[in-house]
């Protein structure tokens, strides 16, 4: 198989597995804490991954860590998957799945705000009207296009959402500095983050034995969200002549979520989480554009 169609395939088999998560978050969050789902969903991840480095011959770079990139790790697996994900299962448990999933995709937004402050990258015209469209669709979502009373379904909910779009961002920002191999990268932060939710549910009293469902849906999180799926998308980007040709198919997840989140859960998708998420990617598509043209100049 060429390489370009092997890099759609892994792309497209990624996408569909991040498409159910909006679905399995709220599914699972019905039988075990935010807590306890992440500290499940991160110990498989990391025991995933640290197969996939064992099979690729990568045990030998564990060895070559430097302090620096240890405590890189730290402050990284601090952001992802410690606050990143305990802060997004706590969004699911509050706020109807649809919004969930809509909300958190205004992170590439907040990557590129990230970028301007922390890495001084330049900003243009076009950028700036690219991030207001972006954050208007998430208030036509938050506010399910009633803007008649200023009034969200659950405040708590949609600052967490919309928060733990910041953490994410905030991850990406240190791991652009980091050289190091991003499986063998994971790998570590997976296991600081396996070690910050323990001792968080230690502290918050958490620890329970979880119920066959609850378990079974952590771990399928942990493979599909956390795990396997990053190992495939990392390798189609790879793979592909042009990263923009496969990362652009990515805008596709979470209208194919809402339609899960419709089928299984069975709720009724509102027509403001469709508009609003059509909003945020057009405000996407258009900072890409213009990063596009900058390049071409």
């Amino acid at each position: 198989m060429h390489n370009q169609t092997r890099a759609y395939s892994l792309a497209l088999l990624s996408i569909a597995f991040w498409s159910t998560m909006g679905t399995a978050f709220k599914l699972t969050l019905n039988y075990l804490n935010p807590g306890m789902l992440l500290l499940i969903a991160t110990f498989t991840a990391f025991i995933f991954l640290g197969i996939v480095i064992l099979i690729k011959g990568k045990s030998t770079e564990l060895r070559e860590i430097t302090l620096k990139q240890t405590i890189n790790s730290a402050l990284m697996g601090l952001f992802n998957p410690f606050l990143y994900y305990l802060v997004l299962f706590e969004a699911y448990n509050r706020i109807p799945a649809q919004e969930g999933v809509a909300l958190n995709y205004i992170w590439p937004v907040m990557l590129v705000i990230f970028s301007i402050i922390f890495l001084k990258q330049h900003i243009n015209l076009i950028s700036v009207l690219a991030i207001l469209i972006s954050f208007s669709g998430t208030v036509v979502i938050a506010m399910h296009g009633n803007f008649s009373e200023f009034h969200f379904s659950d405040n708590t909910g949609v600052l967490l959402a919309i928060g733990s779009a910041l953490f994410w961002a905030s991850f990406w920002i240190i791991n652009m500095k980091d050289p190091r191999e991003a499986i063998v990268k994971m790998f570590v932060n997976f296991a600081f983050g396996t070690l910050y939710i323990l001792a968080w549910n230690i502290l918050k009293g958490n620890i329970t034995i979880p119920p066959v469902l609850g378990f079974a849906g952590a771990v399928y999180i942990g493979i599909f969200e956390m795990g396997l799926t990053f190992v495939l998308w990392l390798t189609a980007l790879k793979l592909s002549a042009n990263t923009a040709r496969v990362s652009n198919l990515v805008f596709i997840s979470p209208f194919i979520s809402l339609m899960l989140i419709s089928l299984i859960i069975g709720e009724k998708i509102l027509p403001a989480t469709v508009i609003g998420l059509a909003i945020i990617v057009s405000g996407i598509v258009l900072q890409q554009y213009s990063q596009w043209r900058e390049r071409k100049v």
